[in-house]
C-alpha cells in the first residue's frame, strides 16, 4: 500500500467512527418517524375515506414502499461507491433521504390534495428508501475498510448503533408531542414537526460527512486498477449465492424490529387500549436494551466470530417470537414492557456483527454493492412484510400467536442461511 494510503488510514479513524454513526443515526431517524406516524396518524391524514382497518393497512403499505425502493438505491449507490468511492455516496444518500423526509412533513394531506396527496406521499416514501438503501452500506464500509485488524466488529459496531439512536430521537419527540399537545392538534399539525426538523439533522450530517477522508481500501483498489466496470454485473455473475443467502440472515433483525416497533405500537394502542405516550415510552425503553445487544454482539463477534454469534442471536429469536405475545395480550405495562426489551435486544444481538460480517463477504470491487443490496433485500422480507402480515392476520381473526409464530420461522429462515455461511472474521479486507 502506497505511503499516501498508509497516511490517511491512522488519523481519521475516531472521525470515522463518528462519521459512520452520526449519519446512520439522522438516516434511520428520518426513516423511523415515517413509521411511528404510519401507526399513529397517516391513515387519517391521507386515507380518511377507509374504514379504521383498511387505513391502517394503507399506512403501512406506504410504510412498505420504502423497503421495496431500497434495493433500486442499493443498486444504484452502490454501483458509483464501487465506481468513485463510499464519501461520495454517503453525502448523496444523505442528502436525499433527508429532503424526502422534510417534504413529507410539508404535504398537504387529502383535505387539501385529495387522492393526489396518497400519491405523492408514496412517491416520497420510495425515495427515501433508495436514499436508505445507499446510507448502510456506505457507512458500514466506512467503518469496516478503516478498521485495525482484530477490531472490525469494534469498529463496524458505530454505523450498528445509528439505528438505535436515530430511533429514540424519533419517538421521544413523538413522545414529547403526545405528551405536550392535544390529539386535535397532534393529528392537524404536531405530527408533522419531527420531519420538518430533519432538515437541522441534515446539515448537521452533511458537516460531518464531508470532513471524512475515502476510505484507505477503496483508494488502493483504486491505485491497484482493481475497480469493477459494472459492479452489479460481477455480483450477480459471481457471488449471487451470498448476496441471497446474506439478505435471508438479515430476515430476523428486520422482522423483529418492526413487529416490535411498528406493528405493536399500532395493537397495543388499538386493540389493547393502551396509551399511545406510555407504548412510545416502553419502545424506547427497548431500544436501549437493542444497543446493548449491538455492543455486546459486536464485540464478541471480534473474539469468537460473527457466524457463531449471529446464530445464538437467530436460536434466541426463535424463542422469544413464541413468548412475545403472550406476554403483550396481558396489556400489563411491565410485561408489555418485558416483551419489548427482549426482542429488541435479541434483535440487537442478531444485528450488531452484520456490520462487519455483510462487508466482510465481498470483495472490495463489489463490497459496497454486494453489502448493501443484501441488507435492503433482508430487508423487504423482514422489514416491510411483518407489519402487513400480523395487520392481516389480525383481520382474519387467527390471534396474536400466529404472528409469534410468523416472527420464530423469520427466525429460522436466517438461522439457516447463516448456517450455510462461511465465518469472515479471520478475513482481510
Amino acid at each position: 500500500m502506497s505511503t499516501a494510503v498508509t497516511d490517511i488510514q491512522q488519523p481519521s479513524r475516531t472521525r470515522v467512527a463518528i462519521a459512520s454513526f452520526t449519519g446512520t443515526a439522522i438516516e434511520f431517524y428520518d426513516f423511523y418517524i415515517y413509521g411511528t406516524a404510519a401507526a399513529l396518524v397517516l391513515n387519517s391524514a391521507f386515507f380518511p375515506e377507509m374504514d379504521d382497518l383498511a387505513g391502517k393497512l394503507a399506512a403501512f403499505s406506504t410504510f412498505a414502499v420504502a423497503f421495496i425502493s431500497r434495493p433500486l438505491g442499493s443498486a444504484i449507490f452502490g454501483h458509483w461507491g464501487d465506481r468513485i468511492g463510499r464519501k461520495s455516496m454517503l453525502v448523496a444518500s444523505l442528502l436525499l433521504m433527508g429532503l424526502s423526509t422534510v417534504a413529507v412533513g410539508l404535504l398537504p394531506g387529502y383535505a387539501t390534495l385529495g387522492v393526489s396527496a396518497a400519491v405523492i406521499l408514496v412517491a416520497l416514501r420510495f425515495l427515501q428508501g433508495v436514499g436508505l438503501g445507499g446510507e448502510w452500506g456506505g457507512a458500514a464500509l466506512l467503518a469496516a475498510e478503516h478498521a485495525p485488524p482484530g477490531k472490525r466488529g469494534l469498529y463496524a459496531m458505530f454505523p450498528q448503533l445509528g439505528p438505535a439512536v436515530g430511533f429514540i430521537f424519533a419517538n421521544g419527540l413523538f413522545l414529547l408531542l403526545g405528551a405536550t399537545l392535544t390529539d386535535t392538534a397532534f393529528n392537524e399539525w404536531g405530527w408533522r414537526l419531527p420531519f420538518v426538523a430533519s432538515l437541522l439533522l441534515v446539515l448537521l450530517g452533511l458537516y460531518v460527512r464531508l470532513k471524512i477522508a475515502e476510505t484507505p481500501v477503496f483508494l488502493a483498489a483504486m491505485e491497484q486498477r482493481k475497480l469493477a466496470r459494472t459492479p452489479l454485473a460481477g455480483l450477480l455473475r459471481r457471488q449471487w449465492k451470498q448476496v441471497l443467502l446474506a439478505a435471508g440472515s438479515m430476515v430476523i433483525s428486520y422482522t423483529l424490529f418492526y413487529t416490535a416497533t411498528t406493528y405493536c405500537l399500532s395493537y397495543a394502542t388499538g386493540t389493547l387500549k393502551l396509551p399511545r405516550t406510555t407504548m412510545l415510552a416502553l419502545t424506547m425503553v427497548g431500544v436501549v436494551f437493542m444497543a446493548i445487544g449491538v455492543m455486546a454482539s459486536s464485540l464478541l463477534s471480534d473474539r469468537f466470530g460473527r457466524k457463531r454469534t449471529l446464530v445464538a442471536g437467530a436460536g434466541a429469536a426463535v424463542v422469544w417470537g413464541l413468548a412475545m405475545f403472550p406476554l403483550m395480550d396481558t396489556a400489563s405495562v411491565p410485561l408489555v414492557g418485558l416483551a419489548l426489551a427482549g426482542a429488541l435486544g435479541i434483535m440487537g444481538v442478531a444485528f450488531g456483527p452484520m456490520g462487519a460480517f455483510l462487508p466482510e463477504l465481498f470483495p472490495t470491487e463489489l463490497r459496497y454493492s454486494g453489502a448493501s443490496i443484501a441488507y435492503s433485500l433482508g430487508g423487504v422480507l423482514g422489514g416491510a412484510v411483518p407489519p402487513l402480515v400480523a395487520t392481516a392476520m389480525q383481520a382474519e381473526g387467527l390471534g396474536s400467536m400466529a404472528v409469534g409464530g410468523y416472527v420464530s420461522a423469520m427466525a429460522v429462515l436466517s438461522m439457516l442461511c447463516l448456517l450455510a455461511l462461511p465465518e469472515t472474521g479471520d478475513r482481510t479486507l
